[in-house]
């Protein structure tokens, strides 16, 4: 899904032919955290949820709430909305997503499965029910998107397969993958329906692969990112720590803005389609050179980029979504780095 990460061997699956965009990553980073304000509304602090474990304080049809602290406290179950949204993984781009959906859809539920209850307090102000990993809920909801990175689960596709079902497929399930995934590396173009890299090449392509595949089989869309960014993280951020950096500067590197994910995000569960793949990305790809020059150039940091030194690996791909946005309707709000930069208009 566009991030950053390390990413475990996920245990063997099939794997059959993916459903393409109809006929017709990528380095990715890890954002910060997203404030916005407290939500008042007593609808979005209430769902049902089911205990599957018979060890559990609750029976196994109790209806629970998260709390800030232990994750679960009894109250009382409430229908489910048509604009209810399940948020797997909400960190910065589901919190994004969580406050897009807010200003679109006015008293809609937010659910956010999480791995802990580390940040649960926080979800709870932005308006987002927490839950922890492992508490199927007792009633499906219309919306699913899964945001959740490889990194933290020996399991991703099954992981992919439990969202799944709880998705009551009247709305839609997305899945945030990379474009890390197409097999391209020439600094050539790329397009929603180029080739893949083969199941077998790595691990880190193998999960993504087997979770894009469960989808798929589930009628959810494929929404594969390129590098996330904002001003203080991103690519540029390490590179601009580091100062000098030993790869080679002529790798062409795709972006999209964290908010633009977030908005692609929503147009795409919109639509209400079904088992399709579409890319994130600002069209406008940018070799790593570029990417420090506009850094440098911007005014907006205080530290200086030095130089890359790398004579050799891999270069990459130019990625271009234009069948995505004509297909959905979608433009981006950041068109390029330099943009959002301050360096065009």
């Amino acid at each position: 899904m566009g991030l950053l990460v390390e990413i475990r061997a996920a245990s063997s699956l099939p794997i059959k032919p993916l459903l393409t965009y109809p006929n017709h990553n990528s380095n990715s980073v890890r954002f910060s955290s997203f404030a916005t304000t407290r939500a008042t509304s007593p609808s979005l602090c209430r769902f049902s949820f089911s205990m599957a474990s018979s060890s559990s304080p609750f029976s196994p049809t109790s209806p629970i709430e998260t709390s800030s602290d232990s994750g679960l406290n009894a109250t009382s179950s409430s229908a489910v909305g048509m604009n209810d949204l399940l948020i797997v993984g909400p960190g910065v781009l589901g919190r994004i997503i969580a406050k897009m959906w807010q200003q679109e859809f006015p008293g809609s539920k937010i659910l956010g499965q999480t791995m802990s209850t580390d940040h649960h307090s926080e979800l709870a102000e932005l308006g987002i029910v927490p839950f922890v990993k492992g508490s199927p809920l007792s009633q499906k909801v219309p919306y699913v998107v899964f945001c959740a990175p490889p990194s933290r689960t020996e399991d991703y596709p099954g992981d992919v397969r439990i969202a799944a079902s709880n998705w009551n497929g009247e709305g839609s399930f997305l899945f945030t993958s990379s474009s890390a995934l197409y097999d391209k590396y020439d600094n050539d173009w790329c397009y929603e329906d180029s080739i893949v890299v083969p199941f077998g090449r790595s691990p880190r392509t193998d999960v993504l692969l087997k979770a894009e595949n469960v989808v798929s089989e589930a009628g959810g869309c494929v929404l594969r990112l390129a590098g996330l960014y904002k001003e203080d993280r991103g690519a540029h951020n390490y590179w601009l720590a580091k100062g000098t950096v030993d790869a080679r500067p002529d790798h062409i590197l795709n972006l999209i803005h964290y908010e633009d994910a977030a908005s692609l995000s929503i147009a795409i569960m919109k639509k209400r389609l079904r088992s399709r793949i579409f890319v994130g990305c600002d069209n406008h790809p940018l070799s790593r050179q570029e990417v420090m020059d506009c850094v440098n150039r911007c005014g907006k940091f205080s530290k200086k980029f030095e130089a890359f030194i790398g004579t050799d690996g891999p270069l990459g791909k130019k990625m271009n979504n234009s069948k995505t946005r004509e297909e959905i309707g979608w433009e981006p709000k950041y068109p390029s780095l330099p943009a959002f930069l301050g360096l065009e208009d």
